[in-house]
């Protein structure tokens, strides 16, 4: 009797929130994948007809009447994940040894850094992105202080360019890859670092066979939390990479409100969430496979 009550309560307690998934996540995610499969209308929306070209135009099985493969639509979606990627890799270099020496700071000046780790959050993305236009730009503050130093003999052109898209998204997702490590390092067991240390292993050894296992749920949830986003991007490149540094949504954004193909931009979307899915359900096998490990 008294699980049952429990049961009717967990039930009440998680039904507001099963509610809005359903209405608001769910529910719209199969509509984008009903409108993948159906012919784009004439003059936008969908014509309710089965069509399974806005998959082909992209891999390759397009009609070649109406519908065209064209290479470039993989050309940006492999471009996508190589971006992502890449702020992966530089957010989790310049975060990981941060985080060390964050955690060993007295406690007064440890809050202090979270808070300064947070603070870009208590402003407009689009502000942020548009202050970096200015530094970046050829005449902006980054080229004016190389000329004045004499590095540089002309202003060396960062703006719109993927290296200024993979820089401004991993300013954006800094936050986000620092506070899953920092709270795997702030666990970290120090006494098994000494015992490893004490027992004739050289830090390098200790690093790889200590540290790295028990902070490896702290990177596989950084990387996690920053690939996802990064791959559907459309702001960042929007704002700081051109024509050069379109993006996957960049592309959805387009055929959704400019080109208003529906079926194709719907397409587009599904395989941002087959990604999304893939890197979740890699990094829940790595997670139970290194907790069984341990």
């Amino acid at each position: 009797m008294a699980l049952r009550r429990q049961s009717v309560i967990l039930g009440a307690l998680l039904a507001p929130v099963t509610l809005f998934l359903g209405v608001f996540f769910v529910l719209p995610l199969l509509i984008i994948a009903v409108f993948s499969f159906l012919t784009p209308g004439l003059y936008g929306g969908v014509e309710w007809a089965f069509y399974h070209w806005n998959y082909g135009r992209i891999f390759g099985w397009a009609d070649g009447i109406i519908e065209l493969y064209e290479p470039i639509y993989l050309r940006i979606l492999l471009r996508s994940l190589t971006f992502a990627a890449l702020t992966v890799i530089v957010t989790l270099i310049l975060c990981y040894p941060v985080a060390f020496w964050v955690s060993r700071l007295p406690d007064r000046w440890r809050l202090a850094f979270l808070f300064l780790i947070t603070l870009p959050f208590f402003s407009s993305l689009i502000v942020r992105l548009y202050a970096w236009l200015l530094i970046l730009k050829p005449t902006g503050l980054f080229n004016s202080v190389l000329l004045k130093l004499g590095l540089i003999g002309q202003p060396l052109e960062i703006l719109y360019t993927p290296t200024a898209v993979v820089l401004g998204m991993v300013y954006v997702m800094i936050p986000f890859m620092f506070l899953p490590l920092y709270a795997s390092v702030d666990n970290l067991d120090r006494a098994q670092v000494e015992a490893s240390l004490d027992l004739g292993a050289n830090r390098v050894q200790t690093f790889v066979k200590v540290v790295v296992p028990q902070t490896l749920p702290g990177i596989l949830g950084g990387a996690v939390i920053v690939f996802i986003p990064s791959v559907g991007n459309f702001i960042v490149p929007d704002v700081l990479g051109g024509a050069k540094g379109l993006m996957v949504g960049n592309l959805v954004e387009q055929q959704f409100l400019s080109s208003r193909n529906w079926p194709f931009g719907s397409a587009l979307s599904m395989i941002i969430m087959a990604v999304v899915l893939t890197v979740l359900l890699i990094a829940v096998a790595r997670a139970r496979k290194g907790s069984g490990n341990a």
